[in-house]
């Protein structure tokens, strides 16, 4: 998102009321000041490449932070890459952002894997698929609605709840995706991974995902990716790789420390 752009799209935001930054389209929501009906209908004629980089993750599941560390992997051999890698664009496929790249692509999706345009089932590029424990997604999920300028504010915690576990929040509900996804991890073309095990080793977890878009990294290019994932690290680069949206985004993810805010009756099922 383009400084400018951004700008001006908050502004437009305060003025309009908070049923209209949200639509509907085929049963699931999604934030009008980002999106259209017309773009997401367009979709079905998205030409996706083999070769394709393609991050899968519900909203508040880690989705800016592991697009970030993909874009290093990409382009670590790249002549000059410190000096630009962090502004390097990221398409996101529900927001129209894919024209005129050229490849190897990165882009993500918030999507369903059934909701994906055909052309991905049948290039079949290399998938990433990020989950997270649902109940820090729900934490995290309810401060992004409350700080963020281009979706409606929910009264209460209890509130924000009760449509989440509903599925009337941005991209519907999280079981959904997970069950929709959870179809597809034994496709060659697929791999999983979650928050928490990045959260506890990102080496790790950078060697992962560089063999499975097959991108050979040496030691000291893991480590230096790595380095630059970090939470201090990429909120440091906000304003540059986001402009003043960057904001809005990075709110520092501490898993397994949100219980306080459920009550009894909302604990999830074991």
């Amino acid at each position: 998102m383009a400084g400018e752009w951004v700008d001006k799209v908050i502004e437009k935001a305060k003025t309009v009321t908070s049923e209209e930054l949200v639509f509907r389209y085929k049963g699931l929501l999604y934030p009008a000041m980002r999106t259209s009906k017309q773009t997401l209908t367009e979709l079905c004629t998205f030409q996706a490449r083999t070769e394709d980089v393609l991050l899968a993750a519900y909203p508040k599941c880690g989705f800016n932070w592991i697009h970030h560390v993909l874009r290093d992997i990409v382009h670590a051999n790249d002549e000059e890459e410190e000096n630009y890698a962090l502004t390097r664009k990221f398409a996101t496929l529900e927001f129209g952002e894919m024209k005129r790249h050229p490849s190897p692509r990165l882009y993500g999706t918030h999507s369903h894997y059934d909701n994906l345009p055909k052309s991905i089932s049948e290039k079949k590029p290399k998938i990433l698929v990020l989950l997270r424990n649902p109940k820090d997604n729900a934490v995290s999920y309810y401060h992004f609605y409350q700080n963020n300028p281009l979706l409606p504010c929910f009264p209460s915690w209890d509130e924000f709840f009760k449509k989440y576990m509903t599925g009337e929040v941005f991209m519907g509900s999280y079981f959904d995706y997970a069950l929709n996804w959870n179809q597809h991890v034994d496709d060659e073309n697929v791999m999983l991974i979650t928050f928490e095990e990045l959260k506890e080793n990102l080496e790790e977890g950078v060697k992962k995902m560089a063999m499975h878009f097959g991108f050979s990294l040496t030691e000291e290019q893991i480590k230096k990716i790595a380095g630059r994932g970090t939470f201090k690290s990429m909120s440091e680069n906000s304003q540059i790789t986001h402009s003043s949206y960057g904001k809005y985004i990075f709110r520092k993810a501490l898993h397994k420390c949100n219980s306080f805010i459920f009550v009894k009756a909302q604990f999830f099922p074991k």
